[in-house]
């Protein structure tokens, strides 16, 4: 496991924007290191040292590195080797610089978790994960990381006579409710980030979209406590607009972190290099976290966060070119959408399609549902007819200009 692997050292050829620490870009340990397994066929790739990962990262532009407890440490190792690996990743990280902005918990590759761990039927394997989770909670925080995402992979069922969903969520609330307790007597500056998924590797996942996970921390006793860690990939899965979602998110105060790659379609979950999928949606995702929504409002001021997986049809030089493409599309579709923004012509269209009518409120300032009622423009003397066959919104011309910007043709 201490084995560093420098065989395919090569400089990377993917060019674009140079990132820097500013940007806050970061890698799941368990992204770059993917070894090409998939349900079809074994590794394509050797394993990956994690201190060559940490070096490598730095090396393009990372700023910050995340990782599962089992990516540092195999299942069921013993406290020597655990520590073994924990020292190496500090000393890996003092020479760098880079951070750990996030840690999560594995609760879902090993056999004892084949029916989830907050929520299996089997109680003795409740109690088991969730001493494993509070022991890599004392982790994050003696790493520093501000946030402990929670993905629920096998926290649901194949069939429906197979799980009392009302106790499951029960039990999941319970679990949530201790680990909040636990940071808050300890002290600990850390903030829980639920990452919804709607089915894969289970059939359904409880929990399976940005919505279901908004109301379900509103049952929590420390709703302060617990936001969401979106994935580009899972909303897109459900046949969900992402850029939109996040705008909730971002409107409920709940955008804790951000999982970001490529998607095409209602599939498996593709884990694609960011932009690789929706490139409309990848460009209104950056465009909205950057410069909030046109009508002002909030912006991410997060991890940039990178959940994908190296195609398995890549050597190791490919992996670290699929790092660099992530973070060179990000920075690009940054630069498009400050074009787009600055544009006078695309402020212009904006207006005509009244998109910034939109923020303003629909009642007067003081004005009651009496009012309202009094007021025969509102609709005595109002006249709908008048949008058949005109007052067009303009949204096609919109979103050509925003297709121009995109594609460089402008700005």
């Amino acid at each position: 496991m201490h084995t560093r692997n420098n065989s395919t050292d090569k400089d990377v050829t993917v060019t674009g924007p140079t990132p820097t620490r500013d940007d806050k870009f970061s890698f799941g340990l368990w992204t770059v290191g993917y070894n090409g397994t998939d349900p079809f066929g074994g590794p394509t790739r050797e394993h990956l040292d994690t201190v060559h990962v940490v070096e490598k990262l730095a090396e393009l532009g990372a700023y910050g590195l995340t990782f599962h407890d089992d990516d540092l440490f195999p299942f069921g190792s013993t406290d020597e080797v655990r520590q073994t690996e924990i020292e190496r990743l500090k000393q890996a990280l003092a020479d760098t610089g880079l951070i750990i902005p996030m840690v999560t918990t594995n609760l879902f590759s090993a056999p004892v978790f084949k029916d989830g761990g907050f929520t299996s039927n089997d109680r003795a394997v409740r109690r088991f994960a969730l001493r494993k989770v509070l022991r890599n909670i004392d982790l994050a925080a003696e790493l520093g990381a501000k946030t402990f995402v929670m993905w629920g992979g096998r926290e649901g069922a194949e069939y429906d006579a197979a799980k009392d969903i009302r106790a499951a969520l029960e039990r999941y609330r319970e679990a949530v409710n201790l680990l909040g307790d636990y940071v808050t007597d300890k002290g600990y500056d850390l903030r829980f980030a639920i990452e919804p998924k709607p089915n894969e590797p289970r059939g359904d996942i409880l929990l399976p979209t940005l919505g279901h996970a908004l109301a379900f921390i509103e049952t929590l006793e420390r709703p302060e406590l617990v936001g969401i860690n979106p994935e580009v990939g899972h909303e897109q899965m459900a046949g969900l607009n992402f850029a939109a979602g996040i705008a909730q998110a971002l409107y409920q105060g709940k955008l804790f972190h951000i999982d970001l790659n490529g998607q095409r379609g209602i599939k498996y979950d593709q884990d694609l290099v960011f932009a690789h999928g929706d490139l409309y949606n990848a460009f209104a995702l950056v465009d909205l976290l950057e410069n909030g929504s046109p009508a002002g409002g909030p912006t991410y001021d997060g991890p940039r966060h990178f959940d994908y997986k190296p195609s398995r049809t890549e050597d190791e030089t490919g992996v670290w070119e699929s790092a660099k493409a992530n973070m060179a599309n990000y920075l690009i579709l940054k630069e498009r959408a400050a074009a787009f923004r600055a544009d006078p012509e695309v402020q212009e269209a904006l207006e005509a399609a009244k998109v910034t009518e939109l923020g303003k409120p629909t009642l007067n300032e003081g004005e009651s549902y009496d009012d309202l009622l009094a007021d025969r423009s509102a609709f005595e003397d109002f006249d709908a007819s008048a949008y058949l066959g005109g007052k067009g919104f303009g949204f096609v011309r919109l979103q050509q200009l925003a297709t121009e910007h995109l594609l460089g043709a402008r700005g």
